[in-house]
């Protein structure tokens, strides 16, 4: 098959390129490169630089595509609040302009990649996917958006679509900034500095955490699986994790012993949030192969930069 993927040069992007690759598929990117790197890209990619918004790029990468992943977006909680027209543009605006190039050349199906984030706090767990969606940021309000804007669009000119909500991913080669870094790559970076954990609220608020294998092979069944029209699936781990036990499993990984403070006076986010994932197995045939502990030590392993000073 011929595939395009928006924000292809991130860290879930190039993963799930190489993969396609791999299997044998053709391969179109495009990326801003606002944080990813080509760098990681097989050489087979056919790479573009470019923005998601740019309405004649996407009809020229577009032609003769048979699915679409969308992945660009913004994707940082923290900084949404304080740019949410930013949020707004890339994740919602882009989804949008992408869809009416998608409409205008004919493409048969799009995948989007949402997030688990549009839950917020929920009264049960796991979460199915329809629960009433309770967004706490900008950037889960886009992200929600860019859901309805997708199937709507696709509903109205006949465009196969699917919104995969995809919980908390990591694995080597992770996006690790210096500020607001994702949980894992952070924890084990300081910890196998013997340096200082932070821990934001009380360190019991659960997440759902899901090796970047797993979901690549989720994303991957997506494009060709058979009733899955219009449908808006979890992908996760299913198995709740609390962000102490998180730093517990990192601290004996490494075998070091860095100080942890919790930061009670900043909240962590929704005190829990698991994904339920029949339907995945149901409409996918999804089943997650890597248990966390194994996917931490494969991360601390395969991951150069949380080794170096």
């Amino acid at each position: 098959m011929r595939f395009l993927i928006t924000g292809a040069a991130g860290f879930l992007g190039s993963a799930l390129a190489n993969a396609l690759i791999t299997a044998g598929h053709s391969v179109r990117a495009v990326d801003d490169l606002s944080t990813g790197s080509p760098d990681k890209l097989s050489k087979e990619v056919s790479f573009t630089r470019g923005d998601v918004n740019d309405r004649p790029k996407l009809w020229t990468l577009l032609q003769d595509i048979d699915c679409v992943y969308h992945l660009a977006a913004r994707v940082v909680v923290p900084e949404s609040v304080l740019y949410p027209r930013e949020y707004n543009h890339v994740n919602v605006g882009g989804t949008v302009t992408l869809m009416e190039a998608i409409r205008d050349v004919g493409v048969k199906r799009v995948v989007l990649a949402s997030s688990g984030a549009i839950y917020g706090n929920q009264p049960a767990q796991p979460v199915k996917e329809d629960c009433t969606p309770n967004p706490k940021s900008p950037y889960a309000v886009s992200k929600l958006a860019a859901e309805y804007y997708t199937h709507t669009i696709g509903s109205l000119w006949n465009i196969e679509t699917v919104c995969l909500r995809i919980f908390n991913t990591y694995g080597p080669n992770q996006q690790l900034p210096p500020t607001h870094p994702p949980v894992i790559p952070y924890f084990l970076k300081q910890a196998h500095e013997n340096a200082t954990i932070v821990i934001h609220g009380d360190g019991n608020q659960t997440r759902d955490y899901i090796y970047i294998d797993d979901v690549v092979e989720g994303m991957i069944a997506a494009a060709t699986a058979t009733s899955v029209n219009r449908s808006t699936i979890n992908i996760g781990s299913g198995r709740e994790t609390s962000v102490s036990e998180i730093a517990r499993l990192v601290v004996a990984l490494t075998g070091n012993r860095p100080e942890i403070v919790r930061n009670v006076r900043n909240e962590g986010g929704p005190n829990r949030l698991c994904a339920d994932i029949s339907l995945a197995r149901e409409k996918l045939n999804f089943h997650p192969r890597t248990p966390l502990e194994i996917g931490l030590q494969m991360t601390y392993e395969n991951d150069p930069r949380i080794k170096q000073k």
